[in-house]
């Protein structure tokens, strides 16, 4: 499966599971991204880090440790 890390610049993806264990999963989930959410990814910087996404209505910025943790497709 694809990560958040991998998908391009205006693509919608679906979260299908978040790897990652206590603190760092909490973290993230906090952020709004949980299972079966819809993410636009609206930017990504020239070297990757960091990847601008619309999730519920509201605009994150997320590193690449953090993107390559959620599962999409």
């Amino acid at each position: 499966m694809a990560t958040l890390k991998e998908a391009k610049c205006g693509q919608t993806v679906k979260v299908v599971k978040i790897h990652g264990e206590g603190a760092v999963k909490r973290r993230i989930m906090d952020m709004g991204i949980t299972k079966n959410v819809e993410i636009y990814i609206r930017k990504v910087a020239p070297l990757g880090d960091p990847v601008e996404v619309t999730v519920r209505g509201y605009e994150l910025s997320l590193r690449k440790a953090d993107a390559e943790m959620v599962e999409v497709q």
